[in-house]
């Protein structure tokens, strides 16, 4: 198949020698057409009109590019298709031209726009968050819901609100030395990437997967000057931000390790990441920078439970595992497990092909029973900033996936993507917690 480089956001993608032949397996796995039920929010839908703009058949107006933007961008499709046609390389080299000025209207621009500003920036977001912090996961909040106060504010702020955890202390600062020293023997030594939505809503995960990494003799280096490694804008498209916020993050790195630098002279072993959306975008630098730099740094990375299960879980690790407690404070037992239900983050387990090694990391801790969900490879809604611009059809998705996950009778959740935790969370209530495979390993060691 002829396509242009996915770095590259001018020319359409040549579909001329497509394999799609239209078969409908990718239909079930779409979680838009899932929603929408509609052709042409559907794989083979948007690869017909693909191909019909290609041949001067269909004009990407605003209706049509609505049809590209109702895709989550979640590639079950590419995991489904017995043909082999990659429809992430054609959604994501189409991605940069439904950002044409006339392509959406100005309140949609400027919404994305604020994200863009927003979210990849972790003080700035800190800045903006700083008011909420008396309101978020207060009584205050729960009062502005039930009162319908929020549905005032229109379905996008709403669906902020609705996302929007209790702010902890620790997510406005870091307070993370360069350079965390392992446990014992020193079995590896790699950075660690933090996130920008992770770090803010989320700290306990890095704080869980520091611990975790140095209690099986890893050696962690975290460059204090960090951001965002450019997922947020690399799924919607925007490449010249991706690759500024690319190169930033890369030189973060270079700035402190190395000969005379401050983390040392000896190279990484990896770059790690707990959040697989960032993971999906890190591996893929070589084709978004297309450098040799790029390269390298893709060549480094990898997922937490990726990197955990190459390099095993030491024997003090494993010896030193406890079991979980239970909602009602009991310790979990043989005859009364804790049961977990692992959800599958898109970007994971078809962006990266990531399955089995959070469900061994999960399975090393003791009394802990694992159920699979009925439809594990089907996308919660979440998707980038997909749940904040497309409210209704995330939200559809995300009930979908709490009563699947409900159906399997887990007391916990485990999920490795920052969006999904928080789609789970706004969408499982008072049902299973939700908590990163990280966090029950780090909760295992200490109990």
């Amino acid at each position: 198949m002829n396509r242009q480089p996915l770095a590259d956001p001018t020319p359409m993608v040549s579909l001329t020698t497509d394999p799609c032949v239209h078969c409908g397996f990718c239909l079930p796995t779409c979680a838009s057409y899932r929603v929408l039920g509609t052709e042409m929010d559907s794989p083979r839908g948007r690869i017909h009109a693909l191909k019909a703009i290609e041949a001067g058949e269909l004009e990407l107006d605003a209706t049509t590019a609505s049809h590209f933007d109702s895709c989550l961008g979640c590639f079950a499709c590419v995991s489904a298709c017995p043909s082999g046609v990659r429809y992430d390389e054609l959604i994501e080299a189409t991605r940069p031209k439904l950002n044409a000025l006339e392509l959406r209207s100005p309140a949609q621009r400027a919404f994305r726009a604020l994200l863009f500003a927003l979210l990849p920036y972790p003080q700035r977001l800190r800045a903006a968050l700083t008011p909420l912090r008396a309101y978020a996961g207060t009584p205050l909040q729960r009062l502005a819901r039930w009162s319908g106060l929020t549905r005032l504010l229109g379905p996008q702020l709403e669906a902020m609100d609705q996302l929007l955890p209790p702010l902890q202390p620790e997510a406005f600062r870091d307070g993370l030395p360069l350079v965390v020293p392992a446990q014992g023997e020193r079995r590896a030594r790699v950075g660690l990437v933090l996130g920008c939505v992770q770090r803010l809503f989320d700290p306990d995960v890095n704080a869980a997967t520091l611990e975790v990494l140095t209690a099986n003799g890893v050696e962690v280096v975290i460059p204090p000057a960090q951001g965002c490694c450019g997922a947020v804008t690399h799924h919607q498209g925007e490449l010249e931000q991706t690759r500024e916020l690319a190169n930033a993050l890369i030189e973060s790195f270079r700035a402190v390790v190395g000969p005379g630098k401050a983390a040392g002279p000896e190279p990484l072993d990896a770059v790690v990441v707990a959040a697989s959306g960032c993971g999906h975008t890190l591996k893929h630098y070589d084709r978004l920078l297309e450098s040799d730099q790029g390269a390298a740094f893709a060549s480094q990375v990898r997922d937490v439970h990726e990197f955990l299960a190459e390099l095993g879980l030491s024997d003090a690790f494993q010896a030193g595992l406890g079991p979980l407690t239970h909602s009602d404070g009991q310790p979990a037992s043989a005859d009364n497990p804790v049961v977990v239900a692992y959800h599958d983050a898109c970007h994971m387990l078809h962006g990266q092909g990531i399955s089995a090694e959070p469900r061994q990391l999960l399975r090393a801790i003791p009394h802990l029973q694992l159920r699979e969900a009925t439809e594990a490879g089907v996308c919660c809604g979440s998707a980038g900033i997909y749940n904040l611009v497309q409210p209704q059809e995330a939200a559809a998705l995300g009930e979908i996936k709490a009563a699947d996950l409900r159906g399997t009778g887990a007391e916990v959740v485990a999920s490795a993507n920052i969006g999904c935790t928080m789609q789970l969370r706004r969408h499982l209530g008072d049902g299973p917690r939700v908590a990163h495979p990280l966090q029950l390993l780090a909760a295992a060691q200490r109990s």
